[in-house]
């Protein structure tokens, strides 16, 4: 026997009402369209917030000063510089699994250059903050601890603030005017984009640490510093770095059982993972919810075959008459029902990837169209096709030759 006759026999049958074909697929098509369209969308904004969130360095924790309580009145984070150079010292010497530690100390001011000028963010850090930031140089050189010691008048600009300042020229070598405070440029960093919160990482200046604090931003309390950016040796001792600076920072601060601490650490992981699991979680729910539609078309196929049945009654006693099996009119109307929504989900995964295409492009949107997704939605297709089909078909087969012939 022609293990392929069932189906034959279900795309002659098919052909005879196109239409009405087409009709009963909508619903199958509609339905794995809208589920490839939204699980692309949920997995794009889970891939985007990842890469954000990479582009601030690997292995992060973050130290924010602050949150100190006097006279009764509670300071929020970074309301007191509680944060001195001797922790950061401390903090690279004594913690093991710590590798890099950089202080910053933020501000804001014009630039000029020329007659050009431009308002930007100024961070005044050291060496280890582009080595913790993963970021590199474009041209020039990187910042130097000679730089740091004597506090040298020198920057390094984002890609924003060189190509408002100069265009496409190189700005390496020449000088800009900080408040008036004339500085060189000794490099151009690489373009890392918009952060995770949506603004314009490259659209910074970075400076010695100590200049920035002497001539230009200015720190009412000498030898603290601002939020600090500590990295771990590797991923698996990050929670490890994370407990060894608390240890050493409360050991440092004097802190206590009864008193609250005076610093905050955050971890980048777990900002990270929490970040992941909400955008996975709305991922999981857009794609419940236009998988409804996949149920409402598999129950309209299961109409469309029993009106079939009904319909074919006479034709399924003659065949039952000439020697056709139970088995035989089972395949034939399950071949039927699983044709009818295999085709349909083709033509649906055709327009979900088309739809996730134009969803990127006219709205800006991340979509990421993912092969597991796509074998999910034939599979599932499939199974809708021999789930609401097989009653139906048990039905034809379940029929009396006679009573089935004298059928009007």
């Amino acid at each position: 026997m022609d293990i392929l006759l069932p189906l034959k026999i279900a795309a002659r049958a098919l052909r005879v009402n196109l239409m009405r074909s087409f009709l009963t697929m909508l619903g199958i098509m509609i339905g794995i369209g809208a589920v490839i369209v939204m699980v692309a969308v949920g997995s794009g904004a889970t891939r985007q917030i990842a890469d954000q969130i990479s582009t601030m360095g690997a292995n992060l924790l973050i130290i924010l000063p602050g949150s100190t309580t006097s006279g009764g009145v509670h300071g929020g984070m970074g309301s007191q510089p509680t944060l001195t150079f001797d922790d950061v010292k401390a903090i690279r010497t004594e913690c093991p699994s710590v590798l890099r530690v950089a202080p910053e100390q933020r501000g804001a001011a014009q630039l000029v250059a020329g007659n050009m000028n431009w308002s930007t963010e100024l961070t005044g850090t050291t060496p280890d903050f582009l080595l913790i930031r993963d970021w590199k140089i474009a041209s020039g050189r990187e910042m130097t601890e000679a730089d740091v010691e004597t506090a040298q008048k020198v920057c390094l600009l984002g890609a924003t603030v060189a190509e408002n300042l100069f265009g496409d020229e190189d700005p390496v070598g020449k000088q800009v005017r900080i408040k008036g405070v004339p500085f060189q440029v000794i490099g151009l960093l690489e373009a890392k984009g918009r952060s995770a919160q949506g603004t314009d990482q490259d659209d910074k200046v970075f400076l010695p640490l100590t200049t920035a604090q002497r001539k230009i931003i200015g720190n009412a309390f000498p030898g603290t510093v601002g939020p600090t950016l500590v990295q771990a040796v590797s991923e698996a001792r990050l929670s490890q770095a994370e407990e060894e600076v608390k240890a050493l920072l409360d050991q440092r601060h004097r802190m206590s059982a009864t008193k609250e601490r005076d610093y905050t650490v955050r971890n980048l992981s777990e900002i990270l993972a929490v970040s992941q699991q909400s955008a996975t979680t709305m991922s999981l729910l857009l794609g419940a919810v236009a998988s409804i539609s996949l149920v409402v078309g598999g129950i309209g196929i299961m109409n469309i075959m029993l009106v079939s049945v009904t319909e074919r009654t006479r034709e399924i006693g003659i065949r039952m008459a000439i020697g056709a099996k139970q088995r035989d009119i089972l395949l034939q109307f399950l071949a039927e029902a699983v044709l009818l929504t295999m085709l349909g989900g083709l033509i649906g995964i055709s327009l979900g990837v088309a739809g996730a295409y134009g969803i990127s492009a006219l709205f800006g949107w991340p979509t990421l169209i993912s092969g597991r997704a796509v074998a999910l939605a034939v599979a599932f297709s499939s199974a809708i096709g021999i789930f609401f089909g097989y009653y139906p078909a048990r039905k034809a087969a379940g029929l009396n030759p006679i009573d089935a012939l004298r059928y009007e």
